[in-house]
């Protein structure tokens, strides 16, 4: 089959991630977003290693495992692919994909579980919103990327996996933008005001952070840190048209919160220039209340600051961290390393029953609010350090008696494994937001001297492809 040919298939199975395999004639093309036992018309985009990869045009028949979709956008934003199978069926199609990856390493039959989300709607406690439109010239709309598209975006306003109070807002804010005649910020141009907006959930005390980021406008004040909040720094300058409308949403904002069902406890404006499409901040602002949010996991309270990692799955993560904390089993006069620890939930868990846990954090703020939640905790034998685990892993002076790695989407970084399995650790507990990365490392460990105990997925996103994989790795005893 060659690039541009059209083809007309059924889907005979699906690889993690999102990678449906669809037979037409004796040939397989690989396809994203597609369901098994649906018949799909699609175009040949490319071949990687000799097998054609195609996109998905159209459906035309469906599998009868289907549901109506929950969402109007379905099939048009880029999220939420797996919403139109029951929710059950979304389960049995993850646990199955990811015994497929570990199949090859050795260790699928150990995988026999997968944790359902308390939630499979409204779980997200935290989604970034992009300015943009939906097509050349349209007019600015706020939601999410279109599927396939870096550029185009669709609207949002009814999005089933956050809270209602998002969709609100996330409605308001484009209306008023609109009237104003704001300008978004073009990615290929680098020109433009609005960027993103930020919403996250505190489920503890129903609390609300609302985070405007947009460009600067004026010169960037290189003497200030990165991620340092201020009351009213400089560089807002009030007179200024674009950052005066920005006031007068905040106003208009304040003026909504009666309807809405949470607390909004936290208004920020966000400049940020990076050239790439990520919220990345230069400067904060906080507008109104409170430069933090509250949540609890467990019977630990947590502050959460505006770009610090937490769990976008409160009651999921509650799962996750409980199988940690089960693995992990007896903890009393052991020191536990909690490698990518974000702002150290699971090291401050552990410590409780613990002699001592360290946390090795990349993302400065998150170390800082790691810190701060330990105090509000009381808990005085956790120790969080601000570096990449690459290198801090040479600097450590604590032996550890048990590991926790939960590393970032792409893995450990491979030069690090060597230096983790050089602890000599009896215990190793492998958190994976993609197995995948799991599949790819495991090998590693189980070449030198570990294996392989127990493997379970956590439903941590539902109506999406994603899912959370846990494994329990112990040292072989000669």
């Amino acid at each position: 089959m060659k690039k541009g040919e059209e083809f007309i298939g059924k889907v005979i199975d699906v690889d993690f991630p999102n990678k449906a395999m669809v037979q037409v004639g004796e040939e397989i093309v690989i396809v994203k977003n597609a369901i098994i036992g649906q018949t799909v018309r699609g175009r040949i985009q490319k071949k990687k290693r000799g097998i054609p990869e195609g996109v998905q045009l159209e459906v035309l028949e469906h599998s009868l495992k289907e549901r109506e979709a929950l969402c109007p956008v379905f099939g048009v934003c880029g999220g939420c692919n797996y919403q139109i199978l029951p929710y059950q069926e979304q389960l049995a199609q993850k646990l199955s994909q990811v015994k497929k990856l570990l199949k090859p390493v050795g260790v699928a039959d150990l995988l026999t579980e997968i944790a359902a989300s308390p939630s499979e709607v409204h779980y997200r406690n935290k989604m970034e919103y992009s300015f943009g439109n939906e097509c050349i010239d349209g007019q600015l709309t706020l939601g999410l990327h279109k599927r396939g598209s870096s550029y185009d975006i669709v609207p949002t306003g009814k999005c089933i996996i956050v809270p209602e109070d998002f969709n609100r807002i996330v409605c308001f804010t484009e209306k008023f933008f609109r009237e104003k005649g704001s300008s978004f910020y073009h990615l290929r141009r680098q020109q433009g005001f609005l960027r993103y907006l930020v919403l996250r959930h505190g489920q503890a005390e129903n609390e609300l952070m609302i985070n405007l980021v947009t460009t600067s406008q004026t010169e960037r004040n290189k003497t200030d840190k990165p991620s340092q909040i201020k009351e009213k720094p400089e560089l807002f300058n009030e007179a200024d048209s674009q950052y005066a409308v920005v006031y007068e949403w905040k106003e208009a904002l304040l003026a909504l919160l009666p309807s809405l069902d949470n607390e909004v406890v936290s208004i920020l404006h966000t400049i940020s220039d990076t050239l790439s499409d990520a919220v990345k901040p230069d400067q904060i602002c906080l507008l109104y209340g409170r430069d933090y949010y509250k949540e609890k996991l467990f019977d630990l309270q947590f502050k959460v600051s505006p770009f610090s990692f937490f769990q976008t799955n409160t009651k999921g993560a509650e799962k996750l961290y409980q199988v940690v904390a089960d693995w992990i089993g007896e903890t009393k006069d052991k020191v536990i390393f909690d490698l990518y620890s974000g702002t150290g939930t699971i090291a401050q868990i552990v410590s409780k029953v613990a002699k001592k846990a360290v946390g090795v954090e990349i993302v400065e703020e998150a170390v800082e609010s790691a810190k701060e939640n330990a105090r509000l905790n009381g808990l005085n034998n956790c120790e969080f350090i601000a570096g990449d685990v690459l290198k801090v892993v040479d600097e450590l002076t604590d032996k550890p008696d048990i590991l926790v790695l939960d590393p970032p989407r792409d893995g450990i970084h491979p030069k690090a494994l060597p230096k983790i399995i050089g602890f000599g650790v009896e215990k190793i507990i492998y958190v994976s937001c993609k197995p995948s990365s799991l599949a790819r490392d495991l090998p590693v460990f189980m070449e030198n001297g570990y294996k392989v105990d127990k493997i379970k997925c956590v439903d941590m996103f539902p109506q999406t492809h994603h899912v959370e994989c846990i494994a329990l790795i112990q040292r072989v005893k000669l």
